[in-house]
């Protein structure tokens, strides 16, 4: 390989590997957690692609489902939905508008929501 290659290929690690220390972790709802009435939670937060959210909630009460804008607004799980279930769930955001509900019956109307924009 050549020096130029080798250059290159330094330089694109070395931007992954910055990008990566600058990602910050957000738990979900502060120290209550993912739980009712957490909507607008993340009004007022600056979200960046490649942050994290954990969400921290008792297994099996509670779960986190990624959907779509229109399933976010009408608090509906589609079929083929990423569903997380472990309790201490860690979600890293890609860029643009993310949305996150819990599937159980009534908790997402009950503001169990949130909707990040990661820049």
């Amino acid at each position: 390989m050549s020096l130029e290659k080798s250059i290159v290929m330094l330089v694109a690690v070395v931007m992954l590997l910055c990008n990566k220390a600058y990602a910050t972790s957000y738990n979900v709802g502060d120290s209550s957690g993912w739980a009712f009435g957490i909507a607008g939670w993340e009004n007022g937060k600056s979200f960046r692609a490649g942050d994290s959210l954990v969400f921290n909630y008792g297994a099996g009460a509670h779960n986190v489902v990624v959907v779509d804008k229109a399933s976010y607004d009408s608090c509906s799980v589609p079929a083929s939905a990423p569903t997380y279930t472990s309790g201490q769930d860690n979600i890293v955001l890609n860029k643009g508008a993310n949305y996150f509900i819990c599937g159980f019956n009534g908790h997402c109307q009950a503001g169990m929501k949130i909707a990040a924009n990661a820049a």
